[in-house]
C-alpha cells in the first residue's frame, strides 16, 4: 500500500532521522549532497565545512531537503521539502544551533559527519569553539509518502 504522509508523521520522520540529503542549484549546475542533521521548530540545522554546497546555497538559498525512514523495500518513510538556506554567523544564535545539533540522539557507532569535534563525544566548555560553518535550512513546504506492506497508517 502507498500513500501519503499526514503532518504528524512527516514531523517525526523529520525529528527522528539524522540523516538527510539537500539538493541545491546554481550556476546551471544542480548539486544533491548527504548531511547528517538535527530538526527542530520547522528548521534543519546542519554544521558543515567551506565548499561546494555552501557556495552555492549562498548564491541561491532556495532549496530542497529529503530524508527517509526506511525499514526495507517494502516499508518506507520519506519527506522531501522546500525552504531557504540561512548561514548562521551571530554568536548567541550560532551556539543555539550548535546546541541543538549537540543534543541530537546519536547511535554509538558515528562517522567524522555526526562528530562536531576532535574530542567528541565531550563538548568544549564554550560551543562557538567548535569550527566550520553552521546553518539552517527554514522548511516552508513538507511533503511524504510512504509504502507498507501490512497494513498500518502513518
Amino acid at each position: 500500500m502507498f500513500g501519503n504522509l499526514g503532518d504528524d508523521a512527516i514531523e517525526t520522520v523529520l525529528r527522528h532521522q539524522i540523516i538527510g540529503h539537500i539538493g541545491c542549484h546554481a550556476n546551471d549546475i544542480t548539486y544533491v549532497v548527504p548531511v547528517s542533521y538535527a530538526y527542530e521548530n520547522g528548521y534543519v540545522y546542519v554544521h558543515t565545512e567551506e565548499g561546494m554546497k555552501i557556495n552555492m546555497m549562498r548564491q541561491n538559498p532556495k532549496v530542497c531537503f529529503e530524508t527517509y525512514l526506511m525499514e526495507n523495500m517494502g516499508n518506507w518513510q520519506c519527506v522531501i521539502a522546500w525552504g531557504y538556506f540561512e548561514e548562521i554567523t551571530q554568536e548567541e544564535e550560532r551556539r543555539k544551533a550548535l546546541q541543538i545539533l549537540l543534543n541530537r540522539n546519536l547511535p554509538i557507532i558515528t562517522s567524522k559527519t555526526v562528530q562536531l569535534t576532535e574530542e567528541w563525544p565531550f563538548v568544549p566548555e564554550n560551543v562557538n569553539e567548535i569550527k566550520g560553518i553552521v546553518f539552517r535550512i527554514k522548511l516552508t513546504m513538507k511533503t511524504g509518502r510512504y509504502e507498507r506492506t501490512e497494513e498500518v497508517r502513518y
